[in-house]
């Protein structure tokens, strides 16, 4: 079952039991999708990486929302979005561990051949194709630039 799938049948689950804060999260996700398979040169099915990148996008769009709310003491607000990330996370693959990320990365830098930082833009590309959802973009940079340092 793709991700697309069961966002539709997660979105009649929540229909039926009335949760609000689940409904509008997972009808925002349909819409990205929707908007997604919709733009030009775009294909009618999306790719099960394309599908992670919108919920991943979603997810950050709700944290820094919520941030935001935070900063400006609307903790009605902020709660909302925090609650609404929560239930776009279920459907990303479990983050992965600091450990977990150093050894994908060491791998990926052993493939790739990378030697210096010069090189991390070559190591940056594979590793956010392979590591899609399982680790934040801005995590994935830090640990390459230590590594290649």
């Amino acid at each position: 079952m793709s991700l697309t799938e069961k966002i539709a049948n997660d979105l009649i689950g929540a229909m039926k039991a009335k949760d609000k804060v689940a409904l509008e999260a997972i009808r925002a996700a349909k819409t990205a999708f929707i908007l997604a398979r919709s733009e030009k040169g775009a294909g009618a099915v999306l790719s099960g990486e394309d599908e992670l990148k919108i919920i991943q996008k979603l997810v950050n769009q709700r944290r820094e929302s919520a941030a935001i709310y935070k900063d400006n003491n609307r903790q009605d607000l902020y709660e909302k979005e925090v609650a609404e990330a929560d239930v776009l996370e279920k459907y990303l693959p479990a983050k992965m561990n600091q450990a977990e990320l150093e050894k994908a990365l060491k791998e990926i830098i052993a493939k790739t051949g990378a030697k210096s930082a010069a090189e991390m833009g070559k190591v940056m590309g594979v590793a956010t194709k392979e590591l899609a959802g399982k680790a934040d973009g801005k995590e994935i940079s830090a640990m390459v630039k230590q590594l290649l340092s």
